[in-house]
């Protein structure tokens, strides 16, 4: 990691390896919730003891692999690198996790600051996320993706669904649930997208919310108020699938700010129109 070149297949091969070490904690504490010790951060903000731990699991086997390498993870904070950075959240569905609702993953991405190189590509202009991996333990699917290569879930191929208007597209999205600053913002959005569309989803995991617009689920997803770590390694699913995944205000290069918009290529144009009248 000393040089500004990055192996696609070392780097990934480290994030599948970290990602199943911690779903395999997490997925153990899941048999005996009720023994976890629970913190309370703020208001519908919960860490737990598997968070930690599956985080200490994550970063010990990245750090071990790549040391010079910049780690912010949601538990531990860190610091970013000068040429890359993981970008980690050990259990993203904190809430369903602790409520016994299977729907929450282990989300890993490397970000790629500007210069560095991918398998000896030109030089990175802007900050860009270079490799994803999304794991969901109880359905067991690894969906992974690297930056100008593609997109898979399990091994297969994936890509973002053809659908071609918003009308007949089911989006997802998150509910404002701990900081309630933008609610005036969201929720004519979400009467938008309610009355306009085939359905909205709220199943609580960013994540897993990107992940299944990469792989067809979805035809887009909005969402505001989110943390890097949450949708660092989706950004590089949906848009590896041939999808559009974007700061909802296109003020970076992605969505690190948390306030975002993603979808296959031909719904990405309408539903920002949805959204920017109140974003």
């Amino acid at each position: 990691m000393g040089s500004s070149n990055f192996a696609s297949a070392d780097c990934l091969d480290a994030a599948v390896t970290a990602a199943r070490s911690a779903a395999a904690i997490l997925q153990a504490h899941a048999q005996h919730r009720e023994q976890l010790v629970i913190d309370f951060k703020q208001r519908n903000d919960l860490v737990s003891q598997a968070d930690h731990e599956a985080e200490q699991a994550i970063v010990e086997i990245l750090h071990g692999r790549y040391p010079d390498a910049g780690i912010q993870a949601e538990e531990s904070g860190g610091r970013k690198g000068n040429q890359a950075t993981w970008c980690i959240d050990p259990l993203d569905g904190t809430i369903n996790f602790l409520s016994g609702i299977p729907h929450y993953a282990v989300s890993i991405a490397l970000v790629g600051h500007a210069g560095c190189q991918l398998d000896g590509a030109d030089p990175l202009a802007v900050d860009t996320p270079l490799v994803g991996v999304v794991l969901d333990p109880n359905r067991e699917e690894l969906f992974t993706a690297v930056h100008g290569l593609g997109a898979w879930l399990n091994g297969r191929r994936i890509q973002c669904s053809d659908t071609a208007t918003l009308e007949h597209a089911v989006l997802a999205t998150g509910l404002p649930f701990r900081d309630f600053s933008f609610e005036s913002r969201y929720m004519p959005i979400l009467d938008a997208a309610m009355h306009g569309t085939r359905g909205v989803r709220r199943f609580g995991s960013a994540a897993l919310d990107l992940a299944w617009v990469a792989c067809g689920r979805y035809d887009g997803y909005w969402e505001m108020g989110l943390a890097p770590w949450d949708v660092a390694a989706g950004t590089v699913l949906v848009r590896a699938a041939g999808g559009v995944c974007e700061d909802l205000q296109h003020r970076c290069p992605w969505p690190e700010t948390g306030f975002l918009y993603a979808a296959n290529r031909r719904l990405a144009a309408p539903l920002h129109l949805l959204i920017e009248p109140h974003a």
